[in-house]
């Protein structure tokens, strides 16, 4: 049985652009596109996961609003349940740490980027249903 891995992105959001964070070339799925989050420890919800990863890989907090989706992708790696939230920047703007590049992207041009397997399902989603402010 494959290995189940649980993991938070942040669907960061402002003036109807999304945050988009690229992973780096030492990365699994390398220069792939992404919402920024990453794996839940043991004693954390999700939007507590959501928070700490966000302040770690970015060096900024979020606000965490509702759920996008929960979706489950098979790699070779294991099996990521990726649980994806609205997001909102408290005060500071995103720091690069970890990720090659970010960017801005209007709802209607998320579909121009290489998105990691796993993300792809929220995207569609964000791109179908859009976001609310």
């Amino acid at each position: 049985m494959k290995k189940q891995i649980e993991v938070v992105g942040a669907v960061i959001f402002s003036e109807n652009k999304i945050l988009c964070a690229q992973r780096n070339e030492n990365m699994s799925l390398p220069l792939m596109w992404e919402f920024p989050g990453g794996k839940i420890e043991k004693t954390e919800s999700e939007v507590e996961a959501l928070k700490r990863e966000i302040n770690e890989e970015m060096l900024c907090d979020v606000e965490v609003g509702d759920k996008i989706t929960s979706t489950a992708y098979e790699y070779d790696f294991g099996i990521v349940n990726l649980h994806t939230y609205k997001c909102k920047l408290k005060e500071k703007l995103p720091t690069l740490t970890e990720h090659k590049s970010i960017k801005w992207l209007d709802i209607n041009d998320l579909n121009t980027l290489e998105w990691a397997p796993a993300d792809i399902p929220a995207v569609q989603k964000i791109m179908s249903e859009g976001l609310d402010e």
